[in-house]
């Protein structure tokens, strides 16, 4: 690895560490998981219950990074406008203004996602996979970087409506909060919320430096053992007797991504067996679509279990 990509490396982790130290306690693993979808393009669901900290996570990291943040709350009578952007006429002028949504921000979260309707939802479809947006034939170009990090709330709560396969697609990453450690716990109770202390968040990265990891984490060597190992891993959520639909292409060329961002976070710059076995989870858990009589298993405890017997090739 350069010299200059090491510089660039530091940099992350050193963000990566200030907030885990400070703000984001016993988050190390979303955040670091928020971190890869940031320099590989990539977006990131976050379930789990409410107030577990995934609100303060995303703005923590928008605050470090000194990107733009765009907020949605979604609630069931959200619209698609509310989220794109609207055109509105000027009588005075003769002429339609488009009034630009939350999505044109660097980083779009977007709340408690299913509790929006789906037509709602799929507002997000082309931002995601395109970064743009096309309002009444216009389209428009969304600001690079960008992320979206999606909150969303267990399945069986009130008022909620599931995400499509497509658009669950989207996510590169699924990733959970969980309670913290019981002391850990403890000493958030003393100190209190952390909100207030978010707008004295000192600007840790800018957006060229993410452009820049951006550029080294795509320099990150994937070998052909690697590439057949990561191809194994997919192939067998696919021939799995409880799973109807296993994970696709899109899946495994975002596992590869995953996985060279995740090498260069530990300075290596080639990819390693065991970055993509740690990248199979938060990468596939979500796309994984069971069997109804076998719709009751955890998803996760699954794809380890498929993982677990495939041998870890010598590189």
């Amino acid at each position: 690895m350069s010299e200059s990509n090491i510089t660039v490396r530091n940099g992350i982790n050193g963000a990566i560490d200030a907030l885990n130290g400070s703000l984001l306690q016993g988050k190390e693993k979303p955040l670091r998981l928020a971190m890869v979808a940031l320099l590989t393009g990539g977006h990131l669901l976050i379930e789990d219950l409410p107030g577990l900290g995934k609100t303060t996570l995303a703005l923590a990291l928008a605050g470090s990074t000194g990107l733009t943040l765009g907020r949605v709350q979604c609630t069931s009578d959200l619209l698609p406008s509310d989220i794109t952007g609207l055109s509105v006429f000027r009588r005075d002028e003769g002429r339609f203004d488009f009034l630009a949504g939350p999505v044109f921000n660097n980083i779009v979260l977007v709340d408690e996602i299913n509790r929006a309707m789906p037509r709602t939802q799929s507002a997000l479809l082309e931002a995601m996979e395109e970064r743009r947006v096309t309002v009444e034939g216009t389209t428009h170009l969304l600001p690079d970087p960008f992320l979206v990090i999606a909150t969303q709330n267990p399945a069986e709560q009130t008022g909620t409506y599931p995400l499509p396969e497509s658009q669950l697609d989207r996510f590169l990453l699924c990733t959970g909060i969980g309670y913290p450690a019981a002391e850990l716990e403890k000493t958030i109770i003393i100190g209190g919320g952390v909100r207030e202390r978010l707008d004295g968040l000192p600007r840790l990265l800018s957006a060229a430096d993410i452009l820049a990891a951006r550029r080294c984490v795509a320099e990150v060597m994937l070998s052909e053992k690697v590439v057949a190992y990561l191809h194994s891993c997919v192939v067998a959520t696919r021939n799995h007797e409880a799973i109807l639909t296993g994970l696709s292409t899109r899946a495994a060329i975002g596992l590869a991504a995953a996985a060279r961002a995740v090498a260069f976070l530990d300075g290596r710059d080639y990819v390693a067996p065991e970055d993509v076995r740690e990248m199979v989870e938060p990468t596939g858990v979500h796309r994984l679509l069971l069997r109804p009589r076998h719709d009751t298993l955890d998803r996760r405890e699954l794809l380890r279990s498929i993982i677990a017997p495939i041998p870890l090739p010598l590189v």
